[in-house]
């Protein structure tokens, strides 16, 4: 007999999907979140609506772009209904007081990974977003249309000219260092 929705999911799959695809999903969404608290609630409700779901529908192949899919479209709506609630004046203040991450987090972040992310936010929203998608988070171009409902040859052309973006900033900023003069 096959699960409903008001059965619960076998509890191996769910357990399954937690292991192998919390930690991406977390990043993930902290990604498009700005915020890692908020992004694990977010997983958290992917994680809940797995458990609600019909087992042959989201288990196998398909499962890691089903869970990036539910994980993206529950992001979104989070920061919709975040945008409609508070003003932009409110979200500044809100933005100025918001605490920095703690001296572990700061230890943890390697330079690199900072300058990567600082070339990654001068990139248009969704280069950055199928670029995460494909080499954070290793997904197909396949999956990262199904996630990001684009055409797989818009993935990869969304793909190429991130990364085309990311060596001409990269290649940029050596240049203008190799300039200037030592101190």
């Amino acid at each position: 007999m096959p699960a409903t929705s008001l059965t619960p999911q076998p509890p191996d799959l769910v357990r399954r999907a937690v292991r192998d695809h919390e930690s991406a999903l977390v990043g993930y969404a902290a990604g498009i979140m700005g915020d890692a608290d908020a992004a694990r609630d977010v997983v958290q409700d992917t994680f809940i609506k797995l458990h609600a779901q019909d087992p042959e529908k989201v288990d196998g192949p398909g499962l890691k772009a089903w869970l990036f899919t539910v994980c993206r479209n529950r992001a979104l709506d989070l920061l919709r209904r975040r945008r409609r609630l508070v003003s932009l004046e409110e979200e500044s203040i809100l933005h100025l007081a918001a605490p920095g991450p703690s001296p572990a987090d700061q230890a943890a972040d390697s330079e690199e990974t900072a300058e990567i992310l600082r070339f990654f936010k001068r990139l248009p929203a969704n280069q950055a977003e199928v670029l995460r998608l494909k080499f954070q988070n290793d997904l197909s171009y396949r999956e990262i249309a199904d996630v990001t409902g684009l055409t797989t040859s818009n993935v990869g052309f969304l793909i190429h000219t991130g990364l085309k973006r990311l060596r001409q900033l990269l290649s940029h900023e050596t240049d203008a260092a190799s300039v200037q003069p030592a101190g």
